[in-house]
């Protein structure tokens, strides 16, 4: 029988796992082992129900949701069990806020990723200067960037926003927008890495603004041709009704908890010569199979490949990441004296506070909190604020709390029925400038080295859509090395050479 290790259980973990459950169960001779360094599977998707005095409310404490267009999540639900556990945003109370002086602004109307549509919620809006709307509406008169024949097309996301809509829409809009998202800097972000549709789309209309009208007139005829069925509405994000982490535990037990072993830190990674591997714990003792997938973060991977391959080890090192953290923190409604009717706010960097963005989780997310109460989670971090992380856990939740009062005008008297905080150290990797290159040579020696993979979100997505594509690839590529081919509908059938 060959047996796959599986470093790290997050959701890339996982949906390895999974991918080598699935092939056990068609007929194939496999079988894997899951070593996960923490107590708890799921890596960054944490949560809990929080049932007390107060009433029941459900807490992520990493990612909320997953982008609804992309399909790798909605499969594994299907596949695990809690497909109908899926739940829309509420689009009635759909705003988005943003901080200016001290005061929130709602996005404007028709504002599709970095761009303006439409021309009046634009114009009218408080949130930019005219001579910031007069700027971001030369985009559509600035020629596109002219590429030599072969070359490779990549700029920072702050080059290609001033360089096309102006600085303004950068500091307002763009910049808060991929902080609070992706937790990134914009001067160093990779556009080919993170937003490739803006560079297609200038090269294809000449400028943002063209491409996305002709986005919204597609995305309106769509609509026409395929009506929205009103029983099961189809939101931007998806969630799920008992919280993020419900999925992790349905992976889990579909791919059997007794191939998954947490509390087991992995020190060494080696090729033996036979071909097989052998994995190190901090125990002393070790793991062999014939196949290892790496899914944990580039960081973490990075001295586990120094001894495997240099040139896989350099491009890991090569990979920055950024550390942030949740907290957050119930009340009573009637007393925070916030209008609930938006889904968070942006808190662009040049207003030099201490909070990346604040989500309305209760308004959000139906049932996240229970009548009378609400549910907020800010967000601290990133990479142009590193050096708060330094603090403790109690003196974050205290400066949450602090910049939650100032941002949406909570009294001072008023206290929260009580907070939970998350703390995410390197967790998320920067897609800088060279990063597609970096990704390459992995995939590369990766591809030379037969029973290796490396998954994740470190790489090609940080989306949870984005990872369990990551963890599943890796399985293939080992398993095709057997002989074991995947069906388009993954269905693995065993085949012998």
């Amino acid at each position: 029988m060959k047996r796959v290790i599986i470093v790290g259980g997050g959701i890339a973990g996982l949906s390895a796992a999974l991918k080598v459950r699935r092939a056990a169960r068609a007929g194939a001779n496999v079988d894997f082992v899951l070593l996960e360094r923490d107590g708890r599977l799921g890596g960054k998707i944490a949560g809990e129900v929080v049932t007390g005095e107060y009433g029941t409310f459900v807490i992520d404490g990493g990612p909320d949701s997953f982008l609804t267009a992309k399909p790798a999540m909605h499969r594994i639900a299907e596949l695990v069990g809690v497909a109908e556990r899926k739940m829309p945003t509420d689009e009635s109370r759909k705003k988005t806020l943003i901080l200016k002086d001290g005061r929130l602004y709602p996005m404007p109307d028709g504002v599709m990723q970095f761009a303006p549509t439409k021309f009046l919620p634009f114009a009218t809006t408080g949130l930019f200067s005219w001579p910031g709307k007069l700027r971001a509406g030369m985009d559509l008169f600035i020629p596109k960037k002219k590429l030599a024949p072969g070359e490779f097309n990549d700029e920072s996301l702050e080059h290609f926003i001033v360089r096309r809509m102006g600085r303004e829409i950068l500091n307002r809009l763009a910049e808060p927008l991929v902080g609070g998202v992706h937790g990134s800097a914009p001067d160093q972000m990779s556009l080919a890495a993170t937003f490739p549709n803006l560079l297609e789309m200038e090269q294809r209309y000449g400028c943002m603004i063209k491409g996305f009208l002709a986005q919204r007139k597609m995305a309106e005829e769509m609509r026409r041709t395929h009506p929205p069925d009103p029983a099961r509405p189809r939101t931007f994000f998806t969630a799920f009704t008992g919280g993020m982490h419900e999925v992790v535990e349905a992976m889990a037990d579909s791919a059997g908890r007794e191939s998954l072993r947490t509390g087991t830190d992995v020190s060494g990674i080696e090729r033996m010569q036979d071909g097989t591997w052998s994995v190190f714990l901090r125990d002393g003792s070790r793991v062999a199979g014939d196949a290892v997938v790496i899914a944990t973060e580039s960081w973490a991977a990075e001295p586990l490949m120094r001894e495997v391959d240099t040139d896989i080890a350099d491009a890991l090192a090569g990979i920055p990441a950024s550390s942030s953290a949740t907290a957050s923190f119930a009340f009573d409604e009637s007393e925070v004296g916030v209008d609930m009717n938006a889904f968070g706010v942006l808190c662009p960097a040049v207003e030099h506070g201490r909070l990346l963005a604040v989500t309305y989780s209760s308004t959000k997310w139906p049932g996240r909190a229970p009548a009378g109460k609400v549910l907020f989670r800010a967000f601290l971090g990133g990479p142009n604020n590193q050096a708060i992380m330094e603090s403790s856990d109690e003196e974050l939740t205290a400066i949450a709390l602090t910049e939650l009062r100032t941002v949406l005008g909570i009294p001072e008297h008023v206290q929260p029925l009580f907070s939970r905080f998350y703390r995410w150290t390197l967790g998320m990797p920067q897609y800088s400038l060279g990063h597609l290159d970096r990704v390459a040579v992995v995939e590369q020696r990766c591809a030379e080295i037969p029973g290796l993979a490396l998954a994740g979100g470190a790489y090609r997505g940080v989306g949870l859509p984005n990872c369990i594509v990551s963890g599943e690839n890796a399985v293939t590529k080992v398993l095709a090395e057997w002989g074991i081919e995947l069906e388009e509908d993954e269905t693995p059938t065993p085949r012998t050479h």
